[in-house]
């Protein structure tokens, strides 16, 4: 592989704090065991997630000074509305404090007891709102999707004939709408294709059903796209993102990921009913229409984020150093859900430490490990973040999630060494057990202990 040149200088730097392995330790037990309740100036590298951990660009810290704080109505407001609809052909655009906001507001609208609503997998903040709602989350992704070893292309794409079973087992009426999730966070990171999200389509027109996207990574979506599916590769990304956009009847969207902002998210409609009950909700709980629980300064920045994602010098640097970071984990022996995905590279938890159940969190043993080693943070996505109450996942995975902008290729290597010598002596890797835990999204802030081997 080449050398992985980013396409931009760096201008000001934030210093990381050196830890020991004895402080690392105090810190691990005093969080019990778990990463989200580390203290950031304890953390070496952090891959918990990409989500709102990215560099601006200087442009966009030009239009934070733009802002214009107006409480209706503002020209910052407006920018973003007109940068959004370019990109994605909506109209109805409400800016939102970040993606679950979005979530909690459509499924509020949409969800309710005795609904269910499928996707391709569900992330853990949809699931609960819709659960929170009363109504019922169903994954339906391909078989390959659940198999780490398959190297098919868009592994994130839904299957068809369960989307038409469902339809046929629940009943139309109790499908408020359809949703896919680009990419599949929950499944590696993987992309789906537009043959696939065609297909949806035509399902949902034939069940006279909505099309929802939950649009996080879009751009990364549509960059693999362009490289994978047939007959894509001479069309621009921002072309390619736009068909996306149109094959759907709303969207949710984190800008704190695709829009390379560190706060933000979006909520789009074509329904003009729909838009107004959400816009009411939005009001009630977000803000007024035209800032929703932002800053102006915000939506300057989340305007010039969703121009700058698009760019395809960039996308190829994004998508090419993370596939650097799975490729140099395979080549060490170390199983990844492949091929790598385009925010994030998923470690199979099963493979890397097979003596450990997963009942005692394997995925979350070797978070622990990597963080006590080197200092490393990532996050567990398995059996503690998606089991409970009889539920068990598909793959017991470690995802190791890229900042957009902010590690250099040396940061990287340091993981793959750090990675590559806990592997080594994986069967040290001790069983956890949870000793408190909420009734709901557990993973942020449940406590664990390690048990002897």
């Amino acid at each position: 592989m080449k050398t992985i040149i980013e396409p931009f200088r760096i201008k000001t730097v934030d210093p990381i704090r050196m830890t020991t392995r004895e402080h690392r330790e105090t810190a691990l037990q005093r969080a019990g065991m778990n990463l989200f309740l580390i203290d950031a100036e304890d953390v070496l590298i952090d891959l918990l997630t990409d989500s709102g951990t990215g560099a601006m660009s200087s442009e966009q810290w030009a239009g934070i000074m733009r802002g214009d704080e107006s409480y209706a109505g503002a020209t910052s407001y407006h920018r973003f509305h007109e940068q959004v609809r370019t990109i994605t052909g909506f109209d109805h655009i409400l800016p939102t404090h970040q993606g679950r906001a979005s979530e909690r507001i459509l499924f509020e609208v949409m969800g309710g007891p005795g609904k269910v609503i499928p996707n391709n997998n569900h992330f853990d903040t949809t699931r609960a709102n819709i659960e929170h709602s009363g109504a019922e989350a169903v994954d339906l992704v391909i078989d390959e999707g659940r198999i780490p070893t398959s190297r098919h292309p868009f592994k994130g794409n839904m299957d068809i004939a369960k989307l038409e079973k469902l339809f046929s087992d629940v009943g139309g009426e109790n499908i408020p709408l359809v949703m896919v999730t680009i990419t599949n966070n929950s499944g590696g990171g993987q992309p789906v294709s537009l043959e696939n999200l065609r297909a949806i389509r035509a399902v949902c027109d034939k069940h006279k059903k909505p099309f929802f996207l939950d649009a996080c990574r879009f751009a990364e979506n549509a960059y693999f796209i362009k490289m994978r599916e047939e007959g894509q590769s001479q069309r621009d990304v921002a072309d390619i993102a736009r068909e996306l956009f149109e094959l759907a009847d709303g969207a949710t969207i984190s800008a704190k990921k695709d829009g390379l902002v560190n706060i933000g998210g979006v909520l789009l409609f074509r329904d003009m009913e729909m838009a107004a009950q959400a816009r009411n909700l939005l009001i009630l709980t977000e803000g007024f229409p035209t800032y929703g629980g932002l800053a102006g300064r915000d939506l300057e920045a989340m305007a010039q984020g969703f121009k700058e994602v698009l760019h395809e010098d960039y996308l190829q640097y994004r998508i090419t150093s993370v596939a650097y970071l799975g490729e140099k984990l395979l080549s060490g022996g170390v199983q990844i859900v492949e091929p790598p995905g385009g925010h994030a590279i998923y470690i199979d938890a099963n493979a890397f430490c097979p003596h450990i159940p997963p009942k005692n969190l394997p995925g979350q043993a070797i978070i622990c490990a990597l963080y006590r080693h080197a200092g490393i943070r990532a996050v567990e996505i398995g059996s503690l973040m998606f089991g409970g109450e009889g539920q068990a996942p598909d793959m017991e995975l470690v995802r190791l999630a890229i900042p957009r902008r902010v590690y250099t290729q040396s940061h990287i290597d340091y993981v793959v060494e750090a990675i590559l010598e806990i592997y080594a002596e994986r069967d040290k890797l001790r069983p956890l057990e949870i000793v408190e835990e909420p009734p709901q999204l557990r993973h942020f802030t449940a406590r664990m202990k390690e048990l002897d081997a």
